[in-house]
């Protein structure tokens, strides 16, 4: 009976370890502001394009397509002029450091 639980024991720390064990993971480039605000403005405007499509079936009313399509389109803005203030930013931020 000690064996077993000897077995049980030691397949249970194993598992344990196995899980909780720090390793090495490959997480990818690390993201900046400006790449985020590009990705999420491919998404909005991936948005806009399926919304279109359901209002031009025949699936959606006006009023609720002119209400998504007028938000998502306030938001696309709000990227667009985030991204070129970030982008502003940048091109200044050479021409200071050389100064």
């Amino acid at each position: 009976m000690s064996f077993e639980l000897a077995c049980c024991l030691l397949a249970t720390a194993a598992a344990l370890f196995y899980i909780f064990f720090p390793s090495t993971f490959h997480l990818g480039p690390e993201k900046t502001r400006a790449s985020y605000l590009r990705e999420r403005k491919d998404a909005v405007y991936e948005n806009l394009r399926d919304l279109n499509f359901e209002f031009k079936a025949g699936k959606m009313p006006d009023v609720d397509y002119q209400s998504l399509k007028a938000s998502l389109q306030d938001e696309a803005a709000t990227l667009l002029a985030e991204i070129a203030r970030l982008e502003a930013k940048a091109a200044s931020s050479p021409k200071r450091a050389r100064s």
